[in-house]
């Protein structure tokens, strides 16, 4: 997009079938180890146009990270995340990917298949990553990709999803879509703190 913002006319060009819409923010050689990996469900099209994660208008996705404590100031990722930001991300140890790297209008969009085959390819990661501990956002799709029907959201017994390594911490955080009337700013970073919490710095 070139720095602006896309318009609503910009985004269907972006609903494609590319297993890879969107670069995930992960540690390189010689960046601190992970604390926390944030997971989506996958990337909306807003997200797929400006190659950011969580920047659809209304989603409080950054602005609870930041009332957590999580980021030292609220990042503006509505027309990309800005080297800088992502920077700031890796070095306090917080990486971001998704289940499923196709972009869709709406996470309903996916396909059963396609959260299982996600959720199996994202095990395989962690155990290469080794987080220490890992924040999906989406208790619905949770469920169906990892095939926990009675899963609610909070800490996961990882003795229940095969292969997981015991040493990552599992959490199931809500939606942060504007649309989840269920949660706000304030419970959503009560969420991400305790996350938080659970882990330790590093290095």
């Amino acid at each position: 997009m070139g720095g602006r913002k896309p318009t609503k006319d910009d985004l269907p060009a972006f609903a494609t079938d590319n297993p890879d819409s969107i670069d995930d923010v992960l540690p390189g050689p010689g960046d601190p180890p992970l604390r926390l990996l944030i997971i989506g469900i996958n990337p909306g099209l807003w997200t797929a146009a400006v190659n950011a994660p969580f920047v659809r208008p209304g989603n409080r996705f950054w602005p609870s990270l930041h009332r957590a404590g999580l980021t030292d100031h609220l990042i503006d990722a509505s027309r990309g995340l800005a080297v800088a930001d992502e920077r700031h991300l890796i070095t306090r140890g917080i990486g971001i990917t998704n289940i499923v790297g196709r972009a869709t209008a709406r996470a309903d969009e996916l396909k059963p298949g396609e959260l299982r085959d996600g959720a199996a390819a994202l095990v395989t990661r962690i155990q290469t990553l080794r987080p220490q501990a890992a924040g999906i956002a989406g208790i619905t799709a949770f469920r169906t990709a990892f095939r926990q029907s009675k899963a609610v959201l909070g800490r996961q017994d990882t003795a229940l999803i095969d292969g997981w390594p015991a040493d990552t911490q599992l959490w199931v955080l809500p939606q942060p879509s504007g649309l989840n009337a269920h949660e706000n700013i304030d419970t959503l970073a009560d969420k991400w703190r305790d996350v938080w919490a659970a882990t330790a710095p590093q290095g």
